[in-house]
């Protein structure tokens, strides 16, 4: 089964779509859309218990949303995502592991996605957080990891932030 997901942009007040010219269509929807159905039947990555997403680390992690986002000046895709055991708290997912779980889902959910909609970003923005975030909203109690990704030729190169 595919993950549910919201779709928008990084910022709600923009007169226009965030989105390359004659490029990709983003659904702006309350609540939640399917996301990607072709991923469904071919990908590896993509959730097969419900809404969980396969990763490395075997946490459970879920896909809040994808933004488009050019308030940086060039394009970037923010994929959101929920792992609630990430944390330094004892039992916790700390930040080492939790790496390798955000390029898993690059390369698993962003290239693919990426593809479908024959965009090309300058960036590609993996989060977890332990808790769902709006975006910009601060959440002192939330942890949240982050790491920007290069795309080269369907591989995620590390970016750092």
């Amino acid at each position: 089964m595919i993950p549910a997901t919201r779709y928008g942009t990084a910022q709600e007040m923009i007169l226009a779509p965030a989105t390359p010219e004659g490029g990709a269509c983003l659904w702006r929807v309350r609540g939640r859309a399917l996301v990607l159905a072709f991923m469904c039947s071919g990908s590896p990555g993509i959730a097969q218990d419900g809404n969980l997403l396969p990763v490395p680390s075997g946490q459970p992690v879920t896909l809040e949303d994808v933004l488009v986002d050019t308030n940086p000046g060039e394009l970037w895709l923010r994929f959101r995502f929920v792992a609630p055991k990430i944390g330094d708290e004892v039992g916790g997912i700390g930040y080492d592991v939790a790496a390798t779980d955000m390029e898993h889902l690059c390369q698993t959910l962003a290239i693919p996605y990426v593809e479908h909609h024959q965009l090309s970003p300058a960036r590609v923005v993996i989060s977890l957080s332990d808790r769902p975030v709006e975006f910009g909203n601060s959440s002192p109690d939330a942890t949240q990891y982050f790491e920007a990704y290069r795309l080269d030729q369907s591989a995620c190169i590390w970016e750092g932030l």
